[in-house]
């Protein structure tokens, strides 16, 4: 059994080191909040939403990397692949709550959503107002029809950056979380896998595949997803998943849409443009307007040989918040 090779120290610390050394680098923007790994924004536009996002350690640049500028106000970071504690949320709301509330967007897994809920409760009796949005666009993860009960991936960096523009605008926190809600129903994501990422603290492989197989919508740590298959070309491989989106998404001709093509981790730039290629021929074929394109690391599984697409359909309201500049450190739109 191959295991690989990782720089790290006490596998224990790996969450407070490497927020340290991201504030370390972050210094002038960013700052740390109480005894948790709790990082806020040092400037905070006056009388806005509080925009929290929250997760484990271990995908990065999400969650650490999208507090920002139009972005979020708050990331709270919990252990690896581990939910953030009830008390550290609560930590956050309360710094970046100015009287208007605050709203939580995270990834739908189980134990995310428990803590996220319980620190509602537990905001709710400081007296601050909060809504959800829970992010669930990984077509792998349950069948069309059942969107609200999918995990929630890449497309979580979108729906960020709307929230983020959108709280700068709307002062209303019911209206804000409609908007923000649409953007995560306009959003699906699919991930294909050529070898599982190793895992931190081990340097095991998470999970294993065949020879030559790839496992197309799988999921971020090793989910089934929808099927395997012999590894394709390139042109072929997107052909497959972006038939997958499309029709899930229910896009059709004369719709526009942001695209988004993700590394997981161990596949090179090079591949991202190569994948992007195609998936531009694809789009321009079936008269899909493309409005932007952002290629790059956003979301990892570790080292994993694999890669995202994320497609976001946009209206004139969303359009217009994803055009609004933003600046985190994953993250920036000029």
């Amino acid at each position: 059994m191959t295991i690989a090779k990782k720089f790290i120290n006490d596998p224990e610390n790996i969450p407070d080191q490497t927020v340290k050394g991201y504030l370390a680098a972050q210094r002038r923007t960013l700052k740390k909040v109480g005894d948790g790994n709790v990082l806020v924004a040092r400037e905070l536009p006056d009388s806005k939403i509080g925009v929290l996002i929250g997760g484990g350690i271990a995908a990065e640049p999400l969650f650490l990397g999208y507090v920002g500028k139009n972005m979020a106000d708050c990331a709270v970071i919990g252990n690896v692949n581990a939910a953030p504690s009830p008390l550290y949320i609560l930590e956050g709301s309360k710094t970046i709550d100015q009287g208007k509330g605050v709203l939580y967007i995270y990834n739908n897994y189980s134990g995310d959503a428990m803590s996220f809920d319980m620190a509602a409760e537990l905001a709710q009796d400081e007296n601050i107002q909060t809504q959800t949005v829970k992010v669930c666009d990984d077509v792998g993860s349950s069948p069309i029809g059942t969107i609200y009960e999918r995990n929630g991936i890449m497309g979580a960096i979108y729906v960020i950056k709307i929230a983020g523009s959108a709280s700068s605008e709307i002062h209303d926190l019911v209206e804000l979380q409609q908007v923000v809600s649409d953007a995560r129903d306009s959003t699906r994501s699919l991930i294909v896998a050529a070898r599982s990422g190793y895992y931190l603290e081990s340097g095991e492989l998470m999970f294993q595949l065949p020879e030559n197989t790839m496992n197309i919508a799988t999921g971020l740590h090793g989910g089934p997803g929808l099927f395997s298959s012999e590894i394709k070309s390139a042109d072929e491989t997107v052909d497959i998943a972006l038939e997958i989106l499309l029709k899930d998404l229910d896009c059709q001709a004369n719709d526009e849409v942001a695209v988004m093509v993700n590394s997981m981790g161990a596949t090179s730039i090079t591949e991202l443009f190569i994948l992007n290629h195609r998936i531009d021929q694809v789009l321009r074929k079936n008269n899909i307007a493309i409005h932007h394109t952002d290629v790059g690391f956003f979301y990892t599984s570790q080292d994993m040989v694999g890669f995202s697409i994320t497609l976001m359909k946009l209206n004139n309201e969303l359009k217009r918040y994803f055009d609004l500049p933003a600046d985190s450190f994953s993250y920036k739109r000029l």
